[in-house]
């Protein structure tokens, strides 16, 4: 019996500027954050991973790691649970006992965090630097503005806010100051359901999302049986977010216009691609993709549903996954001893940019500075913000 060997070529090509932002080459004006103190040696230094271990063991139960599933695999080894965003948060909360809870994620994902655990809980984030592109496409100012624009066009009364959970503290806090909910890519349908019940007429009632287009617009259109009509798209860099009186007036669903920079580059050229160079490939995409390759797609669902279908594959079988590329090349590592043949949707790479921006050097630095008795990078969400976000995320953990 042959030992599967690792998979090291998924048919993907590095560009120029993903190597840039992956950190193989330097670009001083778009370098923000904070700095590594020291001389720390490169991620392929074993010292380094030595370092990271021992620093862990010397704050033992004090330290609570979260993993991201997009993060490297150089740093989800020393991940306690990996998952996605809200499962980490969660996950953050029901252990009290950590004094520190590093988020090996990104700065949205720390905001929940710090907002589920208790006051005593300190969320740290290894890089200040490590944002999210999509939580950033909206901000307070923006959707406070939006707000009035939907007031003057006579809808705001109709209007109930959707927030994914890939969004700010903030934006979380304006969804629960007005009466609306989180969701994320699992539970977005029912949260839209509940939504539109919330109003005096469900015929009437109208959904502002939240920052993601496509995953409100796939929602809509794929699992409420809504018209592709029913949904404008609000550009906050446009004057009344480019859309009339009348257009908020007959709309349904009122996009924010957001999208994920990772999701948002697969096309439908990428699955007709796939389909011709891999037969009998399944093509499974994650729902914050493009609705016409969504459309095209075999099977749809969230990071959790992508990986839970490929444990039940059947061996042999053939799938080329639209998502973030450290999990595809984990999921296709894992599932070579079965002969399960996973290839990436796209022929270019498609890295998340920001959440490469926690490597090795920023986990060992935040880890031996907690040790050292030095809280560093805290993430820490101000009280009134923290109520409000609360309020919406907690409706959706009422949902049915």
């Amino acid at each position: 019996m042959t030992t599967a060997q690792p998979r090291t070529d998924l048919d993907v090509q590095p560009t120029p500027l993903a190597l840039l932002l992956l950190g193989r080459e330097a670009d001083p004006t778009s370098e923000r954050g904070v700095d590594c103190p020291g001389d720390l040696p490169s991620p392929s230094d074993p010292d380094l991973v030595a370092r990271a271990r021992a620093a862990k063991e010397k704050l033992g139960d004090k330290v609570f790691v979260l993993g991201h599933h997009y993060q490297r695999d150089e740093v989800i080894q020393f991940a306690d649970v990996t998952g996605d965003s809200f499962k980490l948060a969660r996950d953050a909360a029901a252990r009290p006992e950590a004094e520190y809870i590093v988020f090996c994620g990104v700065h949205f994902m720390a905001e929940s965090a710090d907002i589920l655990t208790s006051d005593e809980q300190k969320v740290v984030l290894p890089d200040l630097a490590a944002g999210c592109s999509m939580a950033d496409m909206a901000t307070a100012e923006q959707v406070a503005e939006c707000w009035d624009v939907l007031s003057e066009a006579g809808v705001a009364d109709q209007v109930v806010p959707v927030a994914y959970m890939n969004s700010s503290a903030d934006i979380k806090a304006f969804t629960g100051r007005h009466g609306g909910t989180i969701c994320t890519s699992s539970n977005a349908k029912r949260a839209l359901e509940w939504a539109f019940d919330q109003g005096q007429d469900p015929a009437t009632t109208k959904i502002l999302f939240l920052p993601d287009q496509h995953l409100g617009r796939n929602t809509a259109v794929r699992d409420l049986g809504m018209s592709l009509e029913d949904c404008v798209v609000y550009n906050p860099h446009k004057p009344n977010g480019g859309l009339t009186a009348e257009q908020l007036r007959d709309a349904r669903m009122i996009l924010w216009r957001g999208h994920c920079s990772v999701h948002g580059r697969f096309s439908l050229e990428s699955v007709e691609d796939v389909r011709a160079r891999v037969p009998g490939v399944n093509v499974l995409v994650h729902p914050e993709c493009r609705h016409e390759v969504v459309a095209a797609a075999d099977l749809v669902g969230s990071t959790e549903y992508i990986i839970k279908t490929l444990e039940a594959a059947p061996r042999g079988s053939k799938w080329a996954i639209g998502t973030e590329l450290n999990l595809v090349r984990r999921l296709a590592n894992r599932f070579a001893a079965e002969d399960k043949e996973i290839v990436f949707l796209d022929r270019t790479v498609c890295f998340c940019s920001t959440m490469n921006r926690i490597d090795l050097p920023h986990l060992v630095w935040t880890l031996e500075s907690l040790a050292e008795g030095n809280l560093v990078n805290r993430i820490e969400v101000d009280e009134e913000t923290e109520d409000f976000a609360k309020l919406a995320l907690e409706r959706m953990l009422a949902l049915p």
